[in-house]
């Protein structure tokens, strides 16, 4: 009994920072495999490399060739019935 409400005491106190220090971790963790795989961190792509420090390039995207279709339905008028 006294093994069991002296883990409970510590948990109730220690509790915080082990979970504050596990999400801190994880965190981090994510944070990596984001820029790993989205490119934004230290490693940087080809046409970032050959662009010079302080010009400006803006890169467009093609229009989009689809018409929207504006067309949603039809509209029914309906009384309620009490």
């Amino acid at each position: 009994m006294l093994v069991y409400f002296g883990f409970k005491i510590l948990l109730k106190y220690f509790g915080p920072m082990l979970l504050k220090y596990a999400m801190r971790k994880m965190g981090r963790k994510f944070e990596q495999q984001f820029s790993q795989q989205f490119g934004g961190g230290p490693q940087r792509t080809q046409q970032q490399k050959s662009a010079k420090e302080g010009k400006v390039s803006i890169d467009k995207e093609p229009k989009n060739r689809r018409k929207s279709n504006k067309e949603v339905g039809e509209y029914i008028d309906y009384e309620e019935i009490d």
